[in-house]
């Protein structure tokens, strides 16, 4: 069992459902302060998107394996399947970055609903990361919705094992 700071402890006494309930909050919680930075590079992305057709500006950030955080946009073109999702941008500038692997994605839109990767960019980020990948929606209010890359893309096309 992953051990508690002095405060959690003594606040926890020794009922182990109460301890990992609160073991469990404060790892969640941990994650969410560790996603700001990767939140943050979204919304920066989604400012910087080229959407004159659909006003609909998506940014993207990609954390490596390094920690390193790489963010895109949503670059639209006047021959609509032309244009480019956020999600795609962020892998392009972790690959020029020298990197291959993701360990955590946030998407941010100021959209009413959470918006999430589309297959096609579900697909491009499983080669990249992992089932277990959190995937992370963002809006003007802040975290939306966290869901794992295995969850939203179940069954993923993959050459592993292939000869």
């Amino acid at each position: 069992m992953p051990r508690a700071g002095p405060a959690l402890n003594h606040a926890l006494g020794t009922c182990p459902a109460r301890r990992e309930r609160a073991l469990s909050r404060e790892r969640s919680a941990g994650r969410r302060s560790m996603s700001a930075d990767l939140i943050a590079a979204a919304e920066g992305a989604a400012k910087r998107a080229y959407a004159p057709y659909s006003r609909f500006r998506v940014g993207a950030a990609v954390r490596g394996a390094s920690g390193a955080v790489y963010a895109g946009c949503n670059i639209e073109n006047a021959s609509y399947p032309q244009g480019w999702c956020a999600e795609p941008s962020a892998l392009s500038a972790l690959v020029m970055a020298g990197e291959t692997r993701i360990t955590e994605v946030a998407v941010w839109a100021d959209s009413a609903r959470p918006c999430t990767p589309c297959g096609g960019c579900r697909q491009k980020l499983a080669e990249f990361g992992s089932a277990e990948t959190p995937v992370i929606s963002a809006g003007p209010g802040g975290e939306r919705a966290r869901w794992t890359l295995g969850a939203l893309l179940p069954e993923a096309f993959s050459l592993e094992g292939e000869a």
